[in-house]
């Protein structure tokens, strides 16, 4: 058994809209990645960079309704040893917003993997919570959200 979590959120935009704030570079560099940005958009079969520094492999992506991305889990070190997958589902709702889940698993059994699921839990969270002010309201909660950006450092699990 591997662990992992779930997270989920409306947000009041049609579903075009808050998927394409995902698979857009520029639009996820304006909430989320946004020391370092986003190398590419979101496209089956690539791998993108986001921070500068985090290889994002792209499995799936399916317009307006689905993402699949897999990415590096570390060892208690820091040491890329295993990758987790995290798949984002978009739902258009009847009043015209987006319900919008984001699932990540495969960390191993133990206090290191426990951890680190629990961090990007947090990290996930607070993403969803970013695009919704930024899609929203135009607002961008991540400037200064972390210690680390406030000294202009994508944040990681040493930083926050």
């Amino acid at each position: 058994m591997s662990l992992g979590f779930r997270i989920s959120g409306r947000i009041g935009k049609p579903v075009a809209e808050v998927f394409d704030a995902v698979v857009n570079p520029t639009k996820l560099s304006g909430y989320f990645t946004t020391i370092g940005g986003a190398s590419a958009p979101l496209v089956t079969g690539t791998t993108v960079t986001w921070w500068k520094t985090v290889p994002v492999e792209v499995d799936e992506v399916t317009k307006d309704k689905r993402i699949v991305l897999r990415w590096d889990a570390t060892d208690a070190d820091g040491k890329p040893t295993y990758k987790t997958s995290i798949e984002m589902n978009f739902e258009p709702l009847d009043d015209g917003g987006t319900f919008v889940t984001i699932a990540e698993q495969g960390w191993h059994e133990g206090e290191v993997g426990l951890k680190k699921s629990y961090l990007n839990c947090e990290g996930w969270s607070q993403m969803l919570a970013c695009m919704k002010a930024y899609l929203e309201y135009g607002i961008n909660l991540r400037d200064g959200y972390y210690r680390s950006e406030l000294k202009g450092e994508p944040a990681n699990e040493s930083n926050v």
